[in-house]
């Protein structure tokens, strides 16, 4: 029996006699105890809910030169970079992030904050609505800041707020307003889909079909008139007029849907601009500096799910690949931004949000063609 299978083997043999299993609103993360308090409505219960227990012991066992992090060990642990960097044949490298400096592996799940999988999503973007075939008319490599100068928006911050799933939405629809109007858009409002939007939970986390309803239904304001204050943790109150002397004035989507397939992501994103996609994160994806990101072989249990902005694609090293802004700061990876394996659904970023997108509602006089 291989060790892959045993480990499998392992953790299915756990579940099976009640020591815990993989808990669906947690994103499919181990928890301990599935009898006990692991899922409350649709949040996650601590401290059941976190890869550790019987299954990670598993896991330790079978892998005891890979798995040797567990949720105390920090992410920025000199000993568990250089561990990932020694693995032969890997297409990225490793490095210190000063986003996590301090925080340990249990401490990091806070900034993972969104839903995987959504029971209801909107109707898929269907596959003749750009007038493209399937595998003619795409480029190679493709960079929306290259495309559209000037109008995509830098990297932010999300701090210690499970809100990237409000950021990715709130970036992708400040990117179409500016890349439809041809014109520089002012950085539109996190804070009103942190604080504001009920469908979601704030810093505890959303998932993407509930924040492009909040988008097409209610809309956000701009980021000067309700600046982000909830890096803390703490969202505050929803307010009904601006903290500057702008009027109040919400930023709607006029549409929203899914989108299915990897030649359907790029024509949607080459049309329109960036697109919203959710993935799930394991540990070693926090440590990312550089290259084509793919999970270790023996990375099992994701540590949770985390929403991004796609804004093109492109071929390293024979490597076709994502590129993709983060919302951890500048200071992350690749100056914010991360390369993630093309093709392949790695982590599930082409099928687990599912990707997202949709159009900016300009003023009468403003026409937009989809």
């Amino acid at each position: 029996m291989s060790k892959i299978v045993a480990a499998v083997f392992l953790l299915v043999a756990g579940s099976a006699h009640g020591a815990g299993c993989y808990c669906s609103c947690c994103n499919w993360i181990w928890c301990d105890n599935c009898q006990t308090g692991c899922c409350q409505g649709s949040r996650c219960s601590t401290p059941n809910c976190r890869p550790q227990g019987s299954a990670s012991a598993a896991l330790n066992k079978t892998f005891p030169n890979q798995e040797h992090a567990n949720g105390k060990t920090l992410v920025n642990d000199v000993h568990h970079i250089q561990r990932l960097n020694s693995v032969d044949g890997m297409s990225w490298k490793a490095g210190h992030n000063e986003f996590f400096n301090g925080m340990t592996f249990d401490d990091a799940r806070i900034v993972l904050g969104t839903s995987l999988n959504p029971e209801q999503v909107h109707p898929f973007l269907q596959d003749d609505v750009h007038g493209m075939s399937r595998d003619s008319s795409l480029p190679v490599d493709f960079d929306a800041r290259t495309q559209w100068p000037d109008l995509i928006h830098p990297i932010r911050n999300q701090m210690r707020c499970g809100s990237c799933w409000a950021f990715s939405a709130s970036e992708v629809l400040s990117d179409r307003f500016a890349i439809a109007s041809k014109t520089k858009s002012p950085v539109l409002s996190v804070e009103d889909m942190v604080s504001c939007d009920r469908g979601d939970l704030g810093c505890h986390g959303g998932q993407l079909p509930k924040a492009w309803d909040y988008l097409t239904i209610t809309g956000i304001v701009t980021d000067s008139c309700f600046p982000y204050a909830a890096g803390d943790g703490t969202a505050p109150s929803c307010p009904s007029r601006c903290q500057d002397s702008e009027s109040f004035r919400r930023y709607k989507a006029r549409n929203a849907y899914a989108i299915s397939g990897v030649a359907n992501m790029q024509k949607d994103l080459m049309t329109n601009g960036p697109i919203q996609v959710a993935f799930m994160v394991y540990k070693s994806f926090m440590s990312y500096k550089s290259g084509v990101y793919k999970k270790h072989f023996w990375e099992f249990l994701p540590e949770g799910g985390h929403a991004v902005k796609i804004i093109g694609w492109g071929t390293e090293a024979g490597q076709d690949f994502w590129l993709v802004a983060n919302s951890w700061g500048t200071t992350w990876g690749l100056e914010g931004y991360f390369k993630m394996a093309r093709g392949s659904n790695a982590c599930g970023m082409e099928s687990m949000g599912p990707p997202y997108a949709g159009l900016p509602l300009l003023e009468p006089d403003s026409p937009i063609v989809l």
